[in-house]
């Protein structure tokens, strides 16, 4: 690895944050393979058994988009437009080939627009389904399949079930690893911050599992050493949406005089808690996971006879991170445009606040210029708690 090698894990996370992308661009100087993928959805540890480095695509929010309405339209996600943006401006010409999964129309309406305009030799449309029944588990089994005959015949090498379930193994230990610097977060006050641990997020996911995993022990290593903040008497703030990867959200929450503890987003918890089952079909682990256990509104969990079994099924996981965490109050922070998450809103919010947890509902865009009224909202939503 070329850089800082032996630089401090958080200050090595706050390098990659700020450069995103410095190591992949560096791994395709060496020869590797750079495939880029969007959402939660992705299988990574077909691409990692694969031997390519998958980097998982980001937006700008302190940039405007300035040439991707060129091409794509603008009443979509924006997270969507400023990714697609940013790929359109070059700032992911490394990449050799892109994963889009089926996922919501901002992704799945727009797949011939970024095919066709970023022209890369290796593209697939992976057609995840939304339901999570039997036979939508053979069904995704078979989708993977295709992907990976797709992937053997752009790399001209054969991907084994060995390589497969190992890269398993290295994904589940990289979750692990993620999970125990979570952890540190329960402490009052937390071990790490909210700004910090978004900058570890977003450097993990632009790394290769080995790489992402030796950052992750190293931040949780550097941060058990250190001295916890003075202040402990702040609101404890849990964070819930899908892509949210610019600490300027973070910043607006504990500059506000909260700690942001715990999230339930498509780059943290939703990613981290859940892991593949180590099965003697390796796919039908894969399967299960990304159908099953990725709490992802676009997937329907249709589990219980009632409403409120249902409800259980699909948020039960939020109520108990907010008790492991002593959250004071959550944030439901969805972009304009995204259906998904927008269709859970009332469900989700009457759901945490049944069990005594106030929520404070934004709905805003994927860019800063509109930060100050958020933190406004924020502001009052603390004081309401306090």
């Amino acid at each position: 690895m070329t850089g800082s090698q032996n630089s401090k894990g958080l200050e090595k996370a706050d390098r990659y944050y700020k450069q995103y992308g410095e190591r992949a661009k560096e791994l395709k100087k060496e020869g590797r393979k750079i495939i880029g993928y969007m959402s939660a959805l992705t299988p990574v540890e077909i691409l990692t058994a694969a031997g390519v480095a998958p980097i998982r695509l980001k937006g700008f929010m302190d940039e405007a988009v300035t040439k991707g309405d060129a091409y794509m339209e603008s009443i979509i996600c924006p997270f969507v437009r400023s990714a697609f943006d940013a790929a359109v401006k070059g700032r992911f010409g490394f990449m050799d080939g892109m994963v889009l999964p089926h996922q919501c129309d901002s992704i799945d309406r727009t797949n011939e627009v970024w095919s066709s305009n970023l022209n890369l030799p290796y593209w697939h449309f992976l057609n995840v389904p939304h339901v999570t029944g039997g036979p939508s588990i053979e069904f995704m089994k078979e989708i993977l399949r295709v992907f990976i005959g797709t992937l053997e015949k752009f790399l001209g090498t054969k991907i084994t079930d060995t390589a497969i379930a190992q890269a398993i193994k290295a994904h589940n230990e990289n979750r692990r690893l993620m999970r125990e610097l979570y952890i540190l977060r329960k402490q009052n006050p937390p071990l790490i911050s909210g700004v910090e641990m978004m900058k570890v997020l977003v450097a993990a996911m632009s790394l290769p599992v080995d790489e992402s995993s030796a950052l992750i022990k190293s931040v949780t290593e550097e941060v058990k050493k250190r001295p916890a903040p003075a202040d402990g008497n702040r609101k404890r703030i849990m964070i819930i949406g899908d892509q949210i990867d610019h600490i300027a959200i973070p910043e607006a929450i504990e500059n506000a005089g909260a700690w942001l503890v715990v999230d339930d987003l498509s780059i943290g918890v939703k990613v981290y808690w859940p892991e593949v089952d180590e099965t003697t079909d390796p796919l039908q682990g894969i399967a299960e996971r990304y159908l099953r256990k990725l709490k992802i509104p676009t997937t329907f969990v249709g589990e219980g006879d009632t409403y409120e079994e249902n409800l259980e099924a699909r948020f039960g996981h939020l109520k108990q991170r907010i008790a492991e965490f002593k959250v004071d109050g959550a944030i439901l922070f969805i972009y304009k445009y995204c259906d998904p998450y927008g269709f859970e809103v009332p469900a989700v919010k009457s759901y945490i606040e049944s069990g005594g947890t106030p929520v404070l509902y934004l709905e805003d865009e994927y860019s800063t210029s509109t930060l100050a009224r958020v933190k406004t909202r924020i502001e009052a939503f603390l004081e309401m708690i306090a």
